[in-house]
């Protein structure tokens, strides 16, 4: 694969020293929107928090925008324009919707314009307008996801990771958080999205790789791996 924008190279990595990552290698294109398909303990968490810098890599190479990140603290990435959305959104409870979304805008990279930002959050989520002096913690779940993506926006990203963006989630409001994904896309920012929904995200997505045990046991079009056999059986309940 050419032109990618995060490149990830015989990648090990876990907690302390129990290995959960055993050399994973993945590429993520620039403009697209990558999907990391796997059951419950496959480590797609680990990997998200490894790329992001949350966790140390025990060994491998991640690179993104061509440069080594290897020294790079999670702030640095930050600056750089890699983001993570995190599992379980952990916003500030005790801070309103406005203060959180400009938290989000902390880094040097995403003072300029932070304003004009907000409003595009604003726009792109109307009801976090409507609830902008309102405490994160009294928010619904779906409203919590939107805020964590739009502090996610905040920091001007041009990659962001979504670990399990619609865990907990009604359909329709799933069904919404994915089809702002898709206009994050059109925006111009690439997109790596780990999620239990494996049907509903391998439709949205241009690649896809399943995790297994901590090893990419398959990966490929996400239109092609529909279609595998192995892929139905495990993920799809055909």
């Amino acid at each position: 694969m050419t032109d990618a924008l995060l490149e990830i190279r015989d990648l090990q990595g876990g907690y302390g020293t129990v290995r959960v990552l055993h050399g994973v290698s993945l590429d993520v294109m620039k403009g697209s929107i990558t999907a990391l398909i796997g059951g419950n303990g496959a480590g797609k968490t680990t990997l998200m928090n490894t790329i992001a810098g949350a966790l140390p890599k025990m060994s491998g190479s991640i690179r993104f925008a061509g440069h080594d990140l290897e020294r790079a603290q999670t702030s640095e990435r930050v600056t750089r324009g890699l983001v993570l959305v995190p599992e379980g959104r952990l916003i500030f409870p005790r801070l309103t919707v406005e203060e959180n979304l400009r938290l989000g805008a902390i880094s040097p990279r995403a003072r300029n314009e932070s304003v004009a930002r907000r409003e595009h959050v604003f726009d792109m989520f109307p009801r976090l307008r409507e609830r902008r002096r309102q405490y994160g913690g009294t928010l619904s779940g779906g409203e919590q996801q939107m805020l964590a993506l739009g502090r996610g926006l905040m920091a001007n990203p041009d990659l962001m990771l979504l670990d399990e963006p619609t865990l907990g989630l009604a359909p329709l409001i799933a069904k919404a958080l994915f089809e702002n994904i898709c206009l994050l896309r059109e925006r111009g920012i690439t997109i790596l999205i780990a999620e239990q929904d494996t049907r509903r995200t391998l439709r949205t997505a241009d690649y896809a790789y399943v995790l297994e045990n901590g090893e990419v046991a398959l990966s490929g079009k996400s239109a092609d791996l529909m279609e595998d056999p192995k892929v139905k059986q495990a993920y799809l309940g055909v």
